[in-house]
């Protein structure tokens, strides 16, 4: 099995650190797992960019995204961090691009560069920005990777468009990956997102079921085709939760009752490592190259040490 395998981290958004008081050692915890994950294999780190916890806003702790993308790229050593992902409508996106160049030095090139439309309302409007509709923020990301992009690759950078407009930006340094820091779009909107990735895109991110993927991916080859593209040349990978067991019952006992009917499940993976083990070679099958996973119980170090002995050492 070729797959590889990303791990998206207990940041609080999920209210994965509810009872550690201590908002230094809610941190600790957080950079104990990445650090566990980067010992045991795993490829990639991932963090959510949310100001408040789901499915409710409450006092818990949530780390904001690119302080702690910063902070883990010098706690970690091997493993790729990434963003799943950057909300385009948080940031300026030239000044992300930079922030994003630094972070990219500072891990010596081990960044990956996620964004996407955002989605999260409450958000939005709790901190002061303007929610807009749908096509309005989909246009906003797609100029904002075409500056980013610029800001990665021009002496000078320069951009004219509807929302935004770069003019003669400089951006030293530029990060360490060549040709640039890769980008990921994440989102498996069909019309635009995925197209977004054909154009603009080293990487996608999706998620669902086997046959829901798959169609994603047929979307995405399509739109490659469409603009030129060479559909190996995009890094797909897609998101799940993953609940591991010694039987079959541990593992399903460990699925959040809270998620129980919602998208998440449809393309969970649960069982014991047999299962699993199926689940992976068919979603290998249809083309996903990294699998980017949550789990329930990760404040078990243990969880990643199993995962890693089954799958990946």
């Amino acid at each position: 099995m070729s797959l590889q395998f990303g791990v998206s981290l207990p940041q609080g958004w999920n209210r994965e650190l509810v009872g550690i008081k201590d908002p230094m050692e809610a941190y600790e915890v957080l950079t104990r797992v990445a650090q566990t994950a980067d010992e045991v294999g795993f490829a990639s780190a991932w963090l959510v960019d949310h100001f408040h916890t789901a499915p409710r806003p409450s006092q818990e702790v949530t780390f904001e995204c690119w302080t702690t993308t910063a902070a883990l790229a010098r706690d970690t050593k091997r493993i790729h961090i990434g963003q799943t992902v950057t909300c385009a409508g948080y940031r300026n996106p030239a000044l992300l691009a930079k922030m994003a160049s630094t972070v990219d030095v500072l891990s010596h090139g081990r960044l990956s560069f996620g964004i996407g439309a955002g989605w999260h309302e409450h958000e939005y409007h709790g901190y002061g920005y303007d929610f807009p509709e749908t096509a309005e923020r989909l246009g906003r990301l797609g100029e904002a990777v075409q500056v980013i992009l610029a800001m990665w690759t021009q002496e000078e950078a320069a951009f004219e468009g509807k929302y935004y407009q770069v003019r003669g930006a400089i951006n030293q340094p530029k990060g360490v990956q060549q040709p640039h820091i890769p980008i990921l779009i994440g989102g498996g909107g069909e019309k635009v997102t995925l197209k977004l990735v054909a154009q603009y895109g080293d990487a996608c991110n999706v998620f669902g079921d086997v046959e829901t993927i798959k169609h994603k991916f047929a979307v995405l080859k399509a739109h490659c085709e469409a603009v030129g593209r060479d559909y190996e040349s995009i890094r797909r990978t897609a998101g799940a939760l993953c609940c591991l067991g010694e039987t079959e019952e541990q593992a399903r006992a460990k699925f959040p009752a809270a998620l129980l009917g919602r998208p998440v499940a449809a393309g969970a993976l649960i069982g014991t490592p047999e299962t699993i083990r199926q689940r992976l070679a068919e979603l290998e099958e249809i083309g996903v190259q990294e699998m980017i996973l949550g789990f329930p119980d990760i404040l078990h170090l243990e969880t990643l040490r199993f995962f890693a002995h089954e799958f990946i050492v």
